[in-house]
């Protein structure tokens, strides 16, 4: 954690300090990983909405505005919603540089300290790369899933 580069995020009183058995959770990745993790959802970030020939189901939210109580609350829930296991294993990558892995239920409870609006673009998936979660910088998320199979389209 001490080489990774966003831990004041998750360790420093002015943004917030994560329980010791939770940041345990949360595994930096080397950059070499970190950038084979962000080089996998590259080709992803090709267009919204991310159907053309990637995914076939796009579910998307705002998740940033002025009521930073309520939003919480409410991406959350809209998080829990996508009905993933808890336990299911995560990639979160930021940059080149920057990436851990995690539990879905890590990112559900600290999604809002992990991505910060207006700085970050971040992708969320797990290793079946049949769903991902794009947080972007402007305040909107992309819940992508079912992969498109090879001979079908969306267009």
């Amino acid at each position: 954690m001490e080489q990774f580069r966003l831990r004041w995020r998750l360790t420093e009183p002015e943004a917030r300090v994560l329980p010791p058995l939770h940041l345990q959770q949360i595994q930096p990745l080397d950059d070499a990983s970190a950038k084979l993790v962000f080089e996998m959802s590259k080709p992803w970030y090709r267009g919204r909405p991310f159907t053309q020939d990637f995914f076939a189901d796009v579910e998307s939210a705002v998740i940033y505005d002025l009521d930073e109580v309520g939003i919480s609350r409410r991406v959350r829930k809209w998080l829990y919603q996508r009905g993933l296991p808890f336990r299911q294993r995560v990639f979160l990558s930021w940059t080149e540089t920057d990436a851990v892995v995690t539990t879905w239920k890590m990112f559900v409870k600290y999604w809002d300290d992990l991505w910060y609006p207006g700085a970050d673009d971040l992708a969320v998936f797990d290793e079946s790369l049949s769903w991902a979660l794009f947080l972007e910088h402007d305040g909107f998320a992309d819940f992508v899933s079912r992969p498109v199979r090879s001979g079908q389209s969306d267009r």
